[in-house]
């Protein structure tokens, strides 16, 4: 079987971010044949606008997510929850992928949320509005994929989660149910 590519859009743009050290520690889960690759250039992206979105002439940075996404097998998307909701790093980089609309880089593409957040709720309004974004924009989202991670100041505060068993198994899973949809075998909406 050939390589599974699996592309991760983190939600912060912070170099020390937790939402990124859990990105991180996916990375280190993927089994061998699956390759998770951490997108980095989110903060470069123009926020979407239609006068320049215009075939030819679309932003560098717009047209490299794009392909990275086009590349992938499948997506995961790591999440914080700013003021109750996605950030707008990520919401942007949705926008951008799902376009041109009914046939962007993110139409058909198996999706997994990972959501974390300071707060008990585990960024679970964060999660709400990605799968909502996510599926307008054409990708299928992946329920039995998801993780989410509360109080993660605590929790993370002192130690990667890469040091934590327990976020290493739940990522584990996200990856490996990730995977079988992007290889078509277990995709649901």
């Amino acid at each position: 079987m050939s390589q599974t590519r699996i592309l991760a859009l983190v939600g912060s743009l912070r170099a020390a971010s937790i939402n990124r050290q859990l990105a991180e520690a996916a990375v280190q889960t993927a089994p061998d044949g699956v390759e998770v690759t951490i997108y980095e250039g989110l903060a470069d992206i123009p926020f979407y606008n239609e006068d320049i979105d215009v075939p030819g002439a679309v932003p560098a940075a717009a047209q490299r997510l794009r392909d990275a996404v086009a590349e992938a097998d499948g997506v995961l998307l790591v999440t914080p929850e700013y003021n109750g909701t996605l950030s707008a790093v990520l919401k942007n980089a949705i926008d951008w992928a799902s376009r041109p609309y009914g046939a962007g880089a993110l139409k058909d593409k198996a999706v997994a949320i990972v959501s974390a957040s300071i707060s008990p709720n585990a960024a679970q309004w964060a999660h709400g509005d990605a799968v909502k974004a996510v599926g307008v924009a054409g990708g299928k989202v992946v329920e039995a994929a998801h993780a989410h991670f509360g109080v993660i100041g605590e929790r993370f505060g002192a130690a990667h989660p890469r040091e934590d068993a327990e976020a290493l198994t739940q990522l584990g899973a996200t990856v490996h149910e990730l995977v079988e949809a992007a290889r078509g075998q277990l995709v649901s909406a």
